[in-house]
């Protein structure tokens, strides 16, 4: 089994438009340091998946029929702006499996295209694709949002973003798997209080130490977080990395 991270951004993505700062002007300046939307491909046997689809050129990356259908975290523009584009294809039917919210994006659901959206995930529901098992977990966001633990050959896969925190149910579920993956949402440096709608460094490795995963990968990363790692990454666990665009795990 593995992971690509195709995009380890916030919604502002690095470089931010107009920012100074150095992580920002580090990014202009080497196209590895950049961080495009949040997103990733899962690849188990014959199963190929997009979790999320905020890259606007997937089009472009993806020929038809080279992938088997898209999971989807939740409906903000910059986790699904992508199916805006993809939609109109003609020929083919993609599967959009999320979470049940009656807004979506847009206007997706009135004119879906070849995206087929009838079948949303209840929270916890497992679904098998091939040798690929999927099950649904509920996080704390602003919109109804889904992380996905991922298992085959042999390996188990928590992919958590958007949220702040974990909710307690899913907590329990992930402390009963051995995980040998977390990708977990981490947007900011430590606060001095608790966030709004993202984990910040402090509540990111609350949710690791409580999971013990073998690996854990942070995600959704914004350019305050990898300004203050400029200074400060030799202070992470030696169990934990920043994901990086691009990254296959």
């Amino acid at each position: 089994m593995r992971l690509t991270l195709l995009g380890t951004g916030d919604a502002r993505q690095v470089p931010v438009y107009g920012c100074e700062c150095q992580a920002c002007v580090r990014a202009r300046l080497d196209e590895r340091w950049r961080r495009r939307p949040c997103c990733a491909l899962i690849e188990c046997g014959d199963q190929r998946w997009l979790i999320d689809s905020g890259l606007p050129d997937l089009a472009e990356r993806f020929p038809p029929r080279s992938f088997n259908g898209i999971l989807q975290t939740h409906y903000h523009a910059d986790h699904a702006q992508g199916l805006l584009h993809l939609r109109w294809g003609q020929g083919l039917v993609i599967p959009v499996h999320g979470p049940v919210d009656p807004e979506g994006l847009a206007d997706l659901y009135k004119h879906p295209g070849i995206l087929d959206f009838s079948e949303p995930f209840a929270q916890f529901e497992t679904r098998q694709f091939g040798t690929l098992r999927v099950k649904a977990l509920p996080l704390q966001h602003s919109k109804p949002t889904l992380g996905y633990l991922l298992e085959g050959e042999g390996r188990r896969i928590a992919y958590l973003t958007d949220t702040v925190g974990l909710p307690p149910a899913t907590t329990a579920r992930l402390q009963g798997e051995s995980l040998d993956l977390l990708v977990l949402d981490c947007s900011i440096p430590p606060q001095p209080q608790t966030p709004r709608n993202h984990n910040d460094l402090n509540l990111a490795l609350q949710c690791i130490e409580e999971l013990q995963p073998a690996l854990a990968v942070l995600t959704h990363v914004g350019h305050t977080l990898d300004a203050w790692l400029l200074e400060h990454s030799s202070e992470l666990p030696g169990n934990v990395r920043v994901g990086f665009d691009g990254c296959v795990l």
